[in-house]
């Protein structure tokens, strides 16, 4: 049974909302993915800040049409399930890599496409998305980065301080 106009109306809001506050997209064919894998897959996109969808392409160009992933419209074809990461950009070529890991037997080229900051991706660039930073994992980097000449300088100072004791 299709939807109707005002039902139509309210799919594309509802994408059109979640593209403007996305980091990434990543389109993927699901076709000859089973209902259990799907239904997993949607688990795993809820925990970890995946927004996941199956939409007709012409809805979905609609909802794209403005905004970062404007750039997308020519390679809505095929039946597609789109991925929004919405905590930072890793997290939907995150959850794709680690679905292809549980099931090794899929293989990666159902992946069409990925997008971010406005740019096109080809599909096989979501496994260098997904080894991008959280959050989380950023700043812990750049806080080690700011701390490394600190802690260097006072073990260096108590490394001083040790060694004029032995001479005592």
């Amino acid at each position: 049974m299709g939807l109707n106009i005002a039902s139509k109306k309210e799919v594309v809001d509802e994408v059109s909302k979640v593209a403007r506050d996305a980091y990434s997209l990543v389109a993927t064919e699901y076709h000859g993915l089973t209902v259990e894998q799907m239904t997993k897959l949607r688990a795993k996109a809820r925990a970890s800040g995946v927004y996941l969808r199956v939409i007709k392409n012409t809805l979905a160009r609609r909802a794209l049409a403005e905004g970062n992933f404007k750039c997308v419209e020519e390679k809505l074809v095929g039946p597609l399930v789109l991925s929004f990461s919405l905590e930072y950009p890793g997290a939907a070529p995150r959850l794709w890599r680690d679905f292809f890991k549980e099931n090794d037997k899929i293989d990666k080229g159902i992946v069409k496409f990925v997008s971010i900051s406005g740019e096109l991706l080809d599909g096989k660039e979501f496994e260098r998305l997904a080894k991008l930073p959280s959050r989380n994992e950023g700043l812990s980097l750049l806080m080690s980065c700011i701390l490394a000449p600190i802690s260097k300088m006072v073990r260096t100072v108590d490394a001083v301080r040790q060694f004029k004791e032995k001479e005592e």
